[in-house]
């Protein structure tokens, strides 16, 4: 089954796409691959047709040839299939229903419970690994394997959302998958064909030199490329009737708000009771 998103092949079609006509950047090479990265957008909305078969496999071959630090391969996943574990993590995820149409909805796992198994056997106290430090290199290799996945099933044709939400009760993910102390459920990830009307355009990204810094960091001129960006993006919330119009009010309503974290402000409790010691 072909993807109901097509991803433009073109490059200036491309890059239209993501910054808007008047502020594409000058690229270079291009590709495919580089086109498929550039169409990703986010899809809420499943048709309960079936993956291929081997996708699961292919998606995990890719996110295995990612960069892992030091080759410690902190990282696991969880293929959650059982309806009932699904409609418990949807909701937790504040009744996202898409993580219950999803054909394949994984789970990654920054897992330092693998590694700590090896000195276990080996008789050796694994002193490293209780430090925020060796937190953060699970996570961002489970960060760096899942994006692999997510190129990997978008170059095929199928749709992705992120699910960031499995963070808003660690402790109750981890008892549904039963995951040992010391993994953590980063986020979950559907995977599966779009349904038609949850299609959407891919959404506008700030103009690069606001994000790109050549030897040091500076923000000058950074208010008025920020303004021209709310802007576009108040054009896009029209077309897609979003509540929120630009993306200055979208950071203020995300950081200025205490909700908005729906309980993850108490993270690091959560974490140490997953056996975390975070020091």
């Amino acid at each position: 089954m072909d993807s109901i998103l097509p991803r433009a092949i073109d490059r200036d079609t491309a890059l239209a796409a993501r910054y808007g006509a008047d502020t594409m950047p000058r690229v270079g090479p291009w590709n495919e691959t580089i086109a498929s990265m550039l169409g990703h957008r986010s899809v809420r909305g499943y048709l309960p047709t079936p993956v291929p078969e081997g996708t699961l496999e292919s998606m995990i071959a890719a996110a295995q040839s990612a960069a892992t630090s030091s080759n410690i391969q902190a990282w696991s996943v969880v293929h959650v299939t059982d309806p009932a574990k699904k409609a418990a993590l949807a909701e937790i995820a504040g009744n996202q229903k898409h993580i219950e149409q999803c054909p394949l909805y994984l789970v990654w796992i920054a897992d330092l419970a693998r590694n700590l198994r090896i000195g276990t056997a080996a008789g050796v106290e694994m002193v490293g690994a209780p430090w925020t430090e060796t937190f953060m290199v699970a996570v961002i290799d489970a960060a760096l394997a899942a994006q692999n996945a997510v190129v990997a099933a978008e170059s095929l044709g199928l749709s992705t959302v992120y699910i960031g939400a499995m963070r808003n009760d660690p402790e109750r993910v981890a008892s549904l998958l039963e995951l040992p102390p010391q993994a953590f459920a980063v986020f979950g990830l559907c995977v599966g064909h779009a349904e038609p009307k949850a299609a959407s355009e891919v959404k506008p990204r700030l103009p690069q030199d606001v994000i790109v810094h050549h030897n040091r960091y500076s923000s000058e001129g950074e208010e008025a490329k920020r303004i021209a960006y709310d802007a576009m993006m108040a054009e896009f919330s029209r077309r897609h009737e979003l509540q929120v119009t630009t993306w200055s009010q979208r950071v203020l309503n995300r950081l200025g708000n205490m909700r908005s974290l729906n309980g993850r402000e108490r993270i690091k409790a959560r974490l140490n009771a997953l056996g975390f010691p975070l020091r």
